[in-house]
């Protein structure tokens, strides 16, 4: 990713669509130990990991690869007093290096892209326990015929799927489906394509004739519109996986 890339995103008080309702609705979907083990993949600046650690008088293992999320989070977890104790690490989704059956709980919310849904949750199943739990949310289409604009677009950048097609991988790679729901479109506004827009804006200042700067603003830009026309159409959803025994 560019310079520009990471200014925007280091800025925002999420790294992706979400709100804090939506992160206790699904935990509250859940039946774990009183003080579970929880691995939170592809934490960011932590909005979920903080999210989680008001819920749970667990711990919670926080991995990212970029070091500036995480020290924002080791800021963030600093300022409060949390039930669970927060342990923040940097770290490859891809290639995890925790022992099998290491945790009651994992959690990813829009990460799991950088994988692939279907490959991220078939790598992650031996971290959990047996009956563990996985939640995880993908950015899918909600309706099965789409605007040939928003079509087009998503076909350059990443691959989406109707959000049903993915329970039977889902049930292939060694989970039962417990709960699905839609993110709220608001959650895309207010923590993300708002403050995503105002920081754009800045920077386009910072950078009025830089070709390479512009190139990655413009996108951005062109995320925001497609999003404030299109929403109907796609958007996160969440998942609630728990690992099947076998």
């Amino acid at each position: 990713m560019d310079k520009v890339f990471y200014e925007v995103f280091e800025s925002l008080p999420r790294q992706g669509p979400g709100d804090d309702r939506s992160t206790k609705k699904a935990y509250m979907k859940l039946a774990l130990p009183e003080k579970p083990d929880i691995l939170d993949i592809g934490c960011g600046s932590g909005k979920p990991t903080l999210a989680l650690a008001a819920l749970s008088a667990g711990s919670i293992t926080a991995v990212d690869m970029h070091k500036p999320f995480l020290e924002s989070l080791r800021r963030e977890y600093a300022k409060g007093k949390y039930p669970a104790k927060v342990r923040i690490e940097e770290g490859d989704m891809s290639s995890l290096k925790y022992a099998d059956g290491s945790f009651d709980l994992i959690w990813s919310e829009g990460s799991c892209f950088i994988m692939g849904f279907q490959k991220a949750i078939a790598s992650w199943r031996r971290l959990l326990r047996p009956g563990g739990y996985l939640v995880v949310s993908d950015l899918v289409w909600f309706r099965k015929k789409q605007p040939k604009e928003v079509r087009d677009y998503f076909a350059k950048i990443c691959v989406v799927r109707y959000y049903r097609d993915l329970y039977a991988e889902i049930d292939s790679a060694g989970y039962d489906l417990v709960y699905y729901f839609k993110l709220p479109h608001d959650s895309w506004w207010t923590s993300y394509c708002v403050p995503m827009e105002k920081e754009v804006t800045e920077l386009e200042r910072k950078y009025p004739a830089d070709a390479k700067e512009r190139e990655t603003l413009n996108a951005l830009r062109e995320e925001i519109e497609i999003h404030r026309r299109y929403h109907a159409y796609y958007g996160y959803g969440f998942y609630i996986l728990r690992k099947k025994k076998v």
